[in-house]
Order: C-alpha cells, then sequence, then structure tokens
C-alpha cells in the first residue's frame, strides 16, 4: 500500500486523471495488436460507462489498495487475458498475454497520466517526482506480465519512442477516435465539461500522436487553446470534487 505522499497517490489521485485517461485511451490505440484485441474482445462500446468503472478500479485499487487486494484483482485480469487473441486487420496474430504488448499498453498509459498531471495537476512537478512515479508505477506493470519496463522518466520517453515503428491509426483507432472524441456516451448537460477534457486529452498527446490520428493541435489549430480549455475542465471537476469531500 502506497503512502499518499508517494508520487504514484498524487499523480493518480488528482483530478487531471479525468483527461488523463482520454490521452491514454487515445494513444494505446496506436498500436495495432493491442487496440485489435480491445475491439475484438472489449465491450467499451456496448457499456463505455462499465468499462470506465472497470479501470477506475484498477487504478484505485492498485494505488491506494492493499497488496493482496492488488494482487487477486491482477490475478483476475491474467486469467481474462488468456482469452484474448485474435489477428488485427491485416492478419497479424495477436496474444494479450504478449509482453511486449502489455510493455505499450503500461507505457502509453504511464505516460500520458504523467504528461497530463503536469499540464493539469493541483501541484507543480518536478523531476523527482517523475522518477518515482515511474518506478512506483513499474510494479503494476511487471505483475501484469509487461517485461522491461521503465523506471525512470527519462527510461519513459525512450521507451515510447521505441515503439514508434510499431504505430498507425488502424481501422479500429480510428473508430475508437470518433467514439471518444466525437460520440461520447454523456448527456447534453455534461457534453461542455467533456469537451474541455477532451481538448486537453488531445493537447497533452504527442505531436506526432496527433498527425497519425488526424487531430489538429487544438481549436484553431493552437495548442495552447486545448491545454486552456484542459486546465479550465480539470480545474471545473476539481472544485466539484472538493465541494463533494467538504
Amino acid at each position: 500500500m502506497e503512502l499518499p505522499d508517494d508520487a504514484i497517490c498524487r499523480v493518480n489521485g488528482d483530478a487531471s486523471m479525468f483527461s488523463a485517461g482520454l490521452t491514454a485511451l487515445l494513444l494505446q490505440s496506436l498500436h495495432p495488436l493491442a487496440m485489435a484485441g480491445v475491439a475484438d474482445h472489449s465491450d467499451y462500446r456496448g457499456d463505455p460507462w462499465g468499462r470506465l468503472q472497470r479501470t477506475s478500479a484498477f487504478i484505485a485499487t492498485t494505488t491506494f489498495g492493499t497488496i493482496a487486494d492488488a494482487t487477486d484483482l491482477i490475478r483476475t485480469i491474467n486469467h481474462v487475458h488468456r482469452s484474448v487473441v485474435g489477428v488485427d486487420h491485416r492478419g497479424r496474430p495477436y496474444d494479450a498475454r504478449d509482453p511486449h504488448l502489455l510493455r505499450w499498453v503500461h507505457i502509453a498509459e504511464i505516460w500520458s497520466f504523467l504528461e497530463c498531471h503536469r499540464l493539469y495537476g493541483r501541484q507543480q512537478q518536478t523531476p523527482d517526482l517523475r522518477d518515482e512515479y515511474v518506478r512506483q508505477s513499474a510494479r503494476t506493470g511487471r505483475l501484469l506480465g509487461a517485461r522491461d519496463v521503465p523506471e525512470s522518466a527519462d527510461e519513459l520517453n525512450a521507451a515510447l519512442a521505441e515503439y514508434l515503428p510499431e504505430l498507425e491509426s488502424s481501422p479500429a483507432a480510428v473508430d475508437a477516435r470518433h467514439f471518444i472524441l466525437d460520440e461520447p456516451p454523456v448527456g447534453w448537460t455534461d457534453k461542455p465539461a467533456y469537451r474541455m477534457l477532451r481538448h486537453g486529452a488531445v493537447a497533452a498527446l504527442p505531436p506526432w500522436a496527433r498527425d497519425m490520428l488526424e487531430l489538429p493541435d487544438g481549436p484553431f489549430g493552437s495548442r495552447d487553446v486545448g491545454i486552456a480549455l484542459g486546465v479550465a475542465g480539470v480545474a471545473t471537476l476539481r472544485w466539484v470534487l472538493d465541494a463533494v469531500d467538504d
């Protein structure tokens, strides 16, 4: 169990995670084999909120829960992954237990969480916090079956770059992009807030990822505007959450 002041608790417990989750999904979708597994075996379109709830529960348990609870949950996930096999749109086989694909999912996720926290987090990041976050997150990645996971921010950035030759905007990635950004399953009263989080999520992506997904840098072609909207959206949610806690 992590301590409240640990980097992983500060990052994963921050309201910036609302944008970070969208950034992570968009970035992860660019690996065609990983995305094929999601498209073929996930019910994210039919039950998006159920999937989001399960993802949130996983992050909460592995960050704030006991070691026993986190281990049990990861054991269950690893069991489910046994049946996640198939071929992508080019006929290339995938297996959700492949350490290389698990490493990609882990890297894309923690890179996104860390970047959105840097842009939209309550507390300013330091190099030490970034390194500690990557190191503490590595344990979960290894338990899920990833190998050679990064242990520092520099290693994380290098690992992300290693995957570039394998990434592409597959048909499944394009479909996921439209669902996440253009067809979100939210009511009309929630759409203004979601729109700000969405712009923030896109602005946090690496430039090459936005290019692959054919996304603009931001509203009016400005990444700065996208970041400003992300800041506003996260700040609004943070205010709501703080008011509920009070």
